[in-house]
C-alpha cells in the first residue's frame, strides 16, 4: 500500500503543471484628506466559508496586490481609525477610500466594536493579530482565556464548553504533540504571529471520533520576500519566578518558505494542597501538602514549505522538546479520632523527584489542487520518553523517626505513527469529500518500588511494582457532501472507526483485547440572511476512547495515603450531541445539548482500617448536559471596549456509588467582561474578570471562584518593539475548593491552590529584512485543512 501511494504521489509531481493566477492591485486613501493610508490591513476571503486566503499591508504610498486563486472571494480594508470596508471581485480597486471612524468622547456613544468575530459552518472565527482585547496578552495561552467558549484551568489544560479537552490544530492540520510540549508550544507564541482562532465546538465526521472540539490555529504568515524574525521573552514573578524565551525566524524565496522556532523556558512554580478526610464514626485524617517544582524546557521545531508550481506543495516539519523537573513535595497527616480528643498519628513526608522528557516529531504534508479536485496527504511521528525518580520518605513528626522509606524507578515510552489522505471534488455548488486514516500508538510503562527493609537495604516491592503496555490500532474513513442553496449551505458525512488495542499488565498477568467497529454520522446546515446574521444547527455522534493513563492499573501517589489508580477494563464513552449558533453582526449566540453513554470517571475509597483514600476509575451509565452560552462586543467610546461573556450550564449525571444511585441536576453559570481602553500615545490598558458559580456533580460540590487581571500594552520604534507587564489574578482567588455532597458517607474536603498570583513583564522584538511582496506565497485555507 504505501509502495503504490508513494509511487501515485510521484506521478503527480511529475505530470502536473502551472495555472494562472489573477492578480488584483489597488491603492488605499484617506476620504477626508486624500492622503494614501499606510499599513492598513487588505484581506481576501472565500465567500462560501469566510476563511482567509491571502492578507497584505499596504505601504507608504497606500498601494497593495493581491494574487487572486478564485472567483468566489471578497476583500475587507481595515485599518485602526477608520471604518472596515467589504468589496466583492467586481468591485474597484484602483482608488479606495476609507471614512474615518467617528468617536464622541463627551459622551457615551454605544456602538458596534469592529467585526473581529465571523462564523464558519457554525464555528466561531476570531482574528487575533491586530485585535486590541489580546493586544496585552503575553502568549497564546493567554488569547484562549480571553476567547468566547474557551476556559484555561490552572494547570493551563485546555476546555471548550467547560467540559471538553480540544484537539488542537496548526493551519487545519492536527498536531501530534504531548500535552507538556503543547503547552509550551502555545506559550512560545506570541499574540502577534497569530492569524486567528476557529473554535469547533461540534465537529464533523470528517475529523477523528475522539475531537469532541477543535480549535485551529491559524499563524500570520511572512508574505514577503527574505527574511523576518522575532523574539519574545516573558518573566513571571511570585514567590519564585518564571522565564520565557522564544525566537522565531523565517525566510521566503518565490518557491520556498523557510521557518525555525526556538525556546528555553526555566524557573520555579509552586503548589498547595490540603484535605480533610473521615468516615462517618471513623478516624479524621488531615492532609496537607506544599510543592516546589524547578523546570527546565527547550525545544526547537523548523521546517519547509515548498511550492513546485500553483497545483502542488510540500511541506516538512522536525522538532525536538525536552523538558528536566527536580521537583520537592514536603506533607503532613495529621489523624485524630472522630472527636478529635485524642491523636492518632502525626506523620510528615518527603518526596523529591528528578523527572525528565524527550519529545521527537515529524510531520510531512503534500497537497495537489486542479480547477475543483484537491488531495492532501498527511504524515505524523511523534516519540516521547519519560523518566521518573521518586523517594516517599515518611517519619513520626514529633519523634522524627523513621517509619517508612521507599522509592521509585519510572520509564515510559510512547511511539505514535499517523497517516491520512483526504480528496475532495467540486461539482456545481456541491463539494463530494472522502478520506482514510491509520494510526498506531505504542505505549510501555515500567515503575519498579523499593522499600528500604528493617536491615537497612532497600529490596524490590512487587505490590508496588507495575509493568504494564497499551497497543492501539485505528483504521478510519469518511465520506461527506457539502452543497448551497443559495443563502442556505448543507453538510453531511459519515465517519468508521475499527479499534484494535491490547492492553497488558504483566505484572498482574492480566491481558484484555478489544475489536471493535463504530459508526459515526454528522450533519450540519447554516443560513445566512445577510451579512449580518446568520444561523447554523449541526448534530454530531463522537467516541471516546480511555488513554493510557485511566488504563494503567499502577498508583500514583499525591501522598502515602492519598492515590488513584486506574482501571484496564474501562469502555470507550459515546456522546450525541446538537449544537445551535446565531450570529447577529458581533454577538454570537449558541445553544448545545446532548447526551453521553458509559461516561468515564474517576471516584473516591476510605478504607477506615488503614486510612488510605484511593480514586478508582468506572463507567457511569450516562450523563446529560447542556449550554448555552453568548458573546457581545461593545465600543461604548473610541478608546473603551468592552467584550462580555456569559454562559449557563446544566448537567444531568446518574452515578451507582457504594450501593446507591445519586442522580443529581447541576446547573452554574460562568461570567467574564474584557475591558480595553486605547489611551493617549499608543499605550493599551486590559482589565479582565472572570466569575464561576457554585458548580460540580453527583458527588462532590465545587465552590464558586473568581479572578481579576489587569495588563498594560505599548509599542515602540514603528512597532517593532513590544512592551507589556500584566499582573494576573490581583486578589490570588482562583484556587479550587470541593466538597464532598453526602456526609453520611464520607466527609471529604479538598483545595487545591496554584501560583497563578503572578506579575508578567514581556517584551517582544521584531526585526528582518524582508521588503519586496512575493508573487504568491499564501496557500488557500481549503489547501490548509486536513481531515
Amino acid at each position: 500500500m504505501n509502495i503504490r501511494l508513494w509511487l501515485f504521489l510521484s506521478l503527480l509531481f511529475i505530470f502536473c503543471f502551472g495555472k494562472a493566477q489573477e492578480t488584483i492591485k489597488g491603492k488605499v486613501l484617506d476620504s477626508e484628506t486624500k492622503a494614501p493610508v499606510f499599513q492598513a490591513e487588505v484581506s481576501l476571503f472565500n465567500t462560501s466559508d469566510r476563511r482567509i486566503i491571502q492578507k497584505v499591508i499596504t505601504d507608504s504610498l497606500g498601494f497593495f496586490q493581491l494574487n487572486n486563486r478564485g472567483d468566489d472571494s471578497y476583500v475587507v480594508i481595515r485599518k485602526d481609525g477608520y471604518e472596515a470596508k467589504e468589496l466583492d471581485k467586481a468591485g474597484d480597486f484602483s482608488l479606495i477610500e476609507l471614512k474615518p471612524a467617528v468617536g464622541n468622547i463627551s459622551e457615551v456613544v454605544i456602538r458596534s466594536a469592529a467585526r473581529n468575530i465571523k462564523l464558519s459552518d457554525g464555528n466561531i472565527v476570531m482574528s487575533v493579530s491586530g485585535n486590541k482585547d489580546f493586544k496585552t496578552s503575553a502568549n497564546l495561552l493567554e488569547v484562549l482565556r480571553k476567547t468566547p467558549g474557551v476556559s484555561i484551568d490552572q494547570e493551563e489544560g485546555i476546555f471548550i464548553g467547560g467540559r471538553i479537552t480540544p484537539a488542537i490544530f496548526i493551519d487545519g492540520k492536527p498536531v501530534a504533540m504531548s500535552s507538556q510540549e503543547l503547552q509550551s508550544y502555545l506559550r512560545s507564541l506570541p499574540p502577534e504571529m497569530v492569524e486567528s482562532l476557529e473554535v469547533n465546538a461540534n465537529p464533523s465526521s470528517k475529523y477523528d471520533a475522539e475531537f469532541k472540539g477543535i480549535i485551529d490555529i491559524r499563524l500570520k504568515r511572512n508574505g514577503n520576500l527574505g527574511w523576518k524574525g522575532n523574539y519574545n521573552g516573558n518573566n513571571y514573578a511570585n514567590k519564585f519566578s518564571y522565564r520565557e524565551n522564544s525566537l522565531n525566524l523565517s525566510y521566503n524565496t518565490e518557491k520556498t518558505a523557510y521557518s525555525l522556532q526556538a525556546n528555553y523556558n526555566n524557573g520555579i512554580s509552586t503548589y498547595r494542597y490540603n484535605a480533610l478526610q473521615k468516615l462517618a464514626n471513623t478516624n479524621i485524617m488531615r492532609t496537607n501538602t506544599y510543592q516546589e517544582d524547578e523546570g527546565t524546557v527547550y525545544g526547537i521545531q523548523t521546517g519547509a514549505d515548498f511550492r513546485m508550481n500553483d497545483k502542488n506543495r510540500l511541506g516538512i516539519n522536525l522538532r525536538g522538546n525536552f523538558r528536566q523537573s527536580d521537583r520537592f513535595r514536603l506533607g503532613s497527616l495529621y489523624t485524630t479520632n472522630r472527636d478529635e480528643s485524642q491523636l492518632i498519628f502525626n506523620t510528615q513526608s518527603e518526596n523529591p523527584t528528578e523527572y525528565s522528557q524527550k519529545n521527537y516529531g515529524i510531520t510531512a504534508d503534500y497537497a495537489f489542487q486542479n480547477k475543483g479536485f484537491k488531495l492532501n496527504f498527511l504524515g505524523n511521528y511523534l516519540s516521547v520518553e519519560n523518566k521518573q525518580n521518586d523517594d516517599f520518605i515518611n517519619r513520626d513528626q514529633p519523634t522524627s523517626q523513621l517509619l517508612s522509606y521507599w522509592k521509585s524507578d519510572l520509564l515510559n515510552k510512547i511511539d505514535i505513527q499517523t497517516v491520512q489522505i483526504d480528496a475532495s471534488q467540486k461539482i456545481g455548488n456541491a463539494d463530494l469529500e472522502a478520506g482514510m486514516k491509520y494510526s498506531r500508538s505504542d505505549t510501555d510503562n515500567n515503575i519498579r518500588y523499593d522499600t528500604l527493609s528493617v536491615n537497612n537495604r532497600f529490596v524490590f516491592d512487587p505490590e508496588r511494582s507495575n509493568m504494564f503496555s497499551y497497543k492501539e490500532k485505528i483504521w478510519a474513513g469518511y465520506v461527506s457532501y457539502r452543497q448551497k442553496f443559495g443563502k442556505l449551505q448543507v453538510n453531511a458525512g459519515l465517519r468508521f472507526e475499527n479499534t484494535q488495542s491490547i492492553s497488558d499488565a504483566v505484572t498482574r498477568d492480566s491481558i484484555v483485547s478489544r475489536n471493535y467497529l463504530e459508526w459515526l454520522p454528522s450533519f450540519s446546515t447554516s443560513y445566512a440572511f445577510n451579512k449580518s446574521n446568520e444561523l447554523s444547527l449541526s448534530y454530531s455522534r463522537k467516541m471516546t476512547r480511555p488513554v493510557f493513563s485511566q488504563l494503567n492499573p499502577f498508583r500514583v501517589y499525591f501522598s502515602p495515603l492519598n492515590y488513584w489508580i486506574g482501571n484496564p477494563y474501562l469502555q470507550p464513552s459515546f456522546t450525541s450531541q446538537i449544537r445551535l449558533t446565531y450570529r447577529h453582526r458581533n454577538w454570537v449566540t449558541s445553544f448545545t445539548a446532548g447526551k453521553e453513554k458509559d461516561v468515564m470517571t474517576r471516584y473516591p475509597l476510605y478504607n477506615p482500617k488503614t486510612n488510605v483514600l484511593e480514586y478508582l476509575g468506572t463507567n457511569l451509565p450516562y450523563r446529560k448536559f447542556a449550554s448555552i452560552e453568548t458573546s457581545f462586543p461593545v465600543k461604548l467610546t473610541k478608546w473603551w471596549n468592552i467584550t462580555s461573556q456569559i454562559t449557563g450550564y446544566y448537567n444531568d449525571e446518574f452515578r451507582p456509588y457504594l450501593d446507591e444511585v445519586f442522580a443529581l441536576k447541576v446547573y452554574n453559570y460562568e461570567l467574564r467582561v474584557n475591558q480595553v481602553f486605547s489611551l493617549p500615545k499608543g499605550y493599551t490598558v486590559n482589565l479582565f474578570a472572570n466569575y464561576e458559580s457554585k458548580t460540580g456533580n453527583s458527588l462532590y460540590i465545587i465552590k464558586p471562584r473568581y479572578t481579576v487581571d489587569l495588563s498594560l500594552q505599548k509599542s515602540w520604534f514603528d512597532n517593532t518593539l513590544n512592551t507589556k507587564i500584566s499582573y494576573n489574578n490581583i486578589f490570588d482567588s482562583y484556587d479550587q475548593d470541593l466538597e464532598f455532597r453526602h456526609k453520611q458517607i464520607m466527609d471529604n474536603r479538598l483545595n487545591h491552590w496554584w501560583d497563578s498570583s503572578r506579575l508578567i513583564v514581556s517584551v517582544g522584538y521584531s526585526f528582518g529584512s524582508s521588503k519586496y511582496q512575493a508573487k504568491e506565497l499564501q496557500k488557500s485555507e481549503e489547501e490548509n485543512r486536513a481531515r
